[in-house]
């Protein structure tokens, strides 16, 4: 989508959530079969299935996908799209961003080793490296905004309310 289509296509939902806070709530979905002979989950994609296994450095094989690159991959997207709406709406001129994030896992948590080590990444760290004209103010502004409304680094840093739940089926 061009910019000035993307400009355009969000007035009309800003209107609507603007007015009706019910209208702007997403239940976003994601499913996933564990694999009942190897230790891997095939994830249903909008491009089709992603096979997700143990990490080489746990004992995987290395052939499937790491959740925890997969998780980065989601933020890498969310932030480049985030930036770019950010940078469409400010109208700040960018002829390329390359985006990379990195993430620190104590192994030793995920393996069950240590007990006080805790499970998840550490620190996680998001870079960018625009091509751009803009100025330094300019482009302060469209890092905050990034950070702002990119909805994986959000979520990451506010630490959401979560749940799990099992139901048990019979066949």
């Amino acid at each position: 989508m061009d910019l000035d289509t993307f400009r355009a296509s969000q007035g009309p939902y800003k209107e609507l959530y603007a007015s009706d806070a019910n209208a702007a709530l997403l239940t976003l979905k994601a499913r996933g079969v564990a694999d009942a002979a190897a230790v891997t989950c095939k994830v249903e994609t909008g491009r089709g299935l992603a096979i997700a296994g143990i990490h080489p450095k746990v004992g995987g094989s290395g052939r499937e996908l790491c959740s925890g690159d997969m998780l980065l991959e989601a933020l890498i997207a969310c932030a480049g799209v985030s930036m770019r709406a950010a940078a469409a709406v400010l109208e700040i001129p960018v002829r390329s961003v390359v985006i990379t994030a990195e993430g620190d896992v104590d192994l030793r948590g995920t393996l069950g080793i240590v007990e006080d080590v805790p499970v998840g990444f550490r620190e996680v760290r998001l870079a960018f490296e625009i091509d751009t004209d803009a100025s330094e103010d300019a482009l302060q502004q469209l890092v905050e905004l990034t950070d702002k409304y990119c909805v994986i680094f959000q979520t990451i840093q506010s630490r959401p309310k979560t749940s799990v739940q099992m139901h048990r089926v019979r066949s």
